[in-house]
């Protein structure tokens, strides 16, 4: 198992290099040294020149010690062979040659490291983008554009498209107003809308393309459609949210179901893999709520700020149309509206988690006190097996072959039979009796007794300030 797992690693080392350590994976599968896969594999970290220098190198080194373990057939030998020196040896290298660090620790950040530095890139980057013009008709499908040409022609900062770029994971939702467009982030719509055109950038995933399919649809439907009265910044700002709202309340009602069948069947049987199920479904609700919640706070901070809610009548700015600071009562209607949506969503999303966690707590209750139940069984045995072992002892004291002129008496063996069984049993019942005491389980922790009441009638009773006695 082990020889196959070797000979996996090395060839899927030898197909990352262009075949360029062939050799040195044959060898590596014979080796098995964790020091070599892990050196061998930190040349992903470096340049393929880098790679085409070392690897003479580590081939030279490999054959040596190869060639000296086959002319060793003893055990020492094939011992010695599972540990391959790693040791600088005093062989001249490139000047460009840099040590492989040993640490595949150190490997795997460097990786990292490496691949989010090339995913923001500040002007090389390409993004593809989908532009809708200002009849609502799709001018340009799937068209790649330089964020720095996206920039200069929408007067845009270089900042500003980070968040847009596909190759970084959507964390938080962001509306930002500009000067000429507004940049919405949210879930599975990166858009970049201006008074006259609608500019989406493409995502990527199975999921997130059958949203944006669907969304595109809506998006020149509603476009299309000027008889609402409504500025064209604002009707793509409404399919916009109603897109979001949309997959919220689906994935909302998707977990609800499988929320809400589960605890069906919790109610029925308490299994393991049912409630393994249910600590999954609410990972699944918490991260469903915390987005949702980010979608309201994002709503929220554009109705908090009116500068931004002025500056989001695009139209009316590109047409040189002063308005007041104040006179935004259209858009703060349509925020709000769709921030009120959201919120109900939230609140749904928080009472199923107050669910899952009641149920969550009630099963390790009814688990708690099947345990205790099982523990008190557990007792009951061993508080029997005392009290037949107390019989016993009287058994075992007449069992000793020593005289107690008692051999001859005609009834013995029953006295002492009644009396073993009678102490057995008394035992018993003492232990039963006080494993049922500790059992009572009361609100309060002094276990105080109840105090007894008085034997004498009324009249025959003394009173005094505190009352009868």
């Amino acid at each position: 198992m082990h020889r196959e797992c070797w000979k996996h690693i090395a060839n899927h080392v030898a197909g990352a290099y262009n075949s360029n350590l062939k050799p040195t994976g044959n060898l590596l599968v014979a080796s098995r040294n964790r020091q070599v896969v892990a050196g061998v594999l930190g040349f992903r970290c470096y340049s393929s020149s880098l790679c085409k220098n070392y690897s003479p190198l580590i081939q030279q080194r490999f054959s040596t010690r190869a060639s000296e373990n086959s002319r060793t057939g003893s055990a020492a030998g094939r011992t010695n062979s599972r540990q391959i020196s790693w040791s600088r040896r005093p062989q001249q290298r490139p000047d460009d040659f840099n040590e492989v660090p040993d640490d595949q620790d150190d490997v795997t950040k460097a990786a990292i490291l490496e691949k989010v530095m090339k995913g923001r890139q500040p002007t090389d980057l390409m993004l593809r983008c989908t532009v809708l013009d200002a009849e609502g008709n799709v001018k340009t499908i799937s068209g790649q554009f330089k964020k720095s040409d996206l920039s200069a022609e929408h007067r845009l900062n270089a900042r500003d498209l980070r968040k847009i770029d596909s190759r970084v994971p959507n964390l938080v939702p962001t509306i930002l107003v500009r000067k000429e467009a507004i940049l919405v982030n949210i879930l599975h719509i990166r858009a970049l809308v201006k008074a006259d055109a609608v500019i989406l950038f493409d995502t990527y995933g199975s999921a997130d393309s059958r949203l944006h399919s669907v969304f595109l649809y809506h998006l020149e439907h509603n476009l299309k459609a000027k008889g609402s009265g409504s500025p064209y910044e604002f009707r793509a700002l409404e399919s916009i949210l109603l897109s979001v709202l949309s997959a919220l309340e689906a994935e909302m009602v998707f977990i609800r179901n499988l929320v809400g069948g589960l605890l069906a069947e919790l109610e029925d049987n308490i299994d393991h893999d049912r409630f393994k199920r249910l600590l999954h479904y609410s990972r699944r609700l918490a991260s469903f709520k915390n987005r949702a919640k980010l979608v309201e706070e994002a709503l929220d901070e554009v109705l908090s700020q009116d500068e931004d809610l002025n500056a989001m009548y695009l139209t009316d700015r590109k047409n040189n149309v002063t308005r007041e600071l104040h006179d935004h009562e259209d858009l703060e209607v349509l925020l709000e509206s769709f921030s009120k949506q959201v919120e109900e969503i939230v609140n749904e999303a928080e009472n199923i988690e107050n669910n899952v966690q009641s149920t969550q707590e009630i099963v390790e209750l009814i688990l708690d006190s099947n345990r205790n139940a099982l523990l008190a069984l557990d007792l009951q045995v061993s508080i029997g097996t005392m009290g037949i072992g107390t019989g016993a002892l009287v058994a075992g004291l007449f069992g000793m072959n020593l005289t107690s002129h008692m051999e001859q008496h005609v009834y013995a063996f029953y006295i002492l039979t009644g009396f073993s069984s009678s102490l057995a049993l008394l035992v018993a019942w003492a232990g039963l009796r006080k494993l049922a005491k500790i059992r009572k389980v009361g609100l309060s922790n002094n276990h105080s007794r109840k105090t007894k009441k008085p034997w004498l009638p009324l009249p025959l009773r003394r009173r005094n300030a505190e009352g009868w006695f």
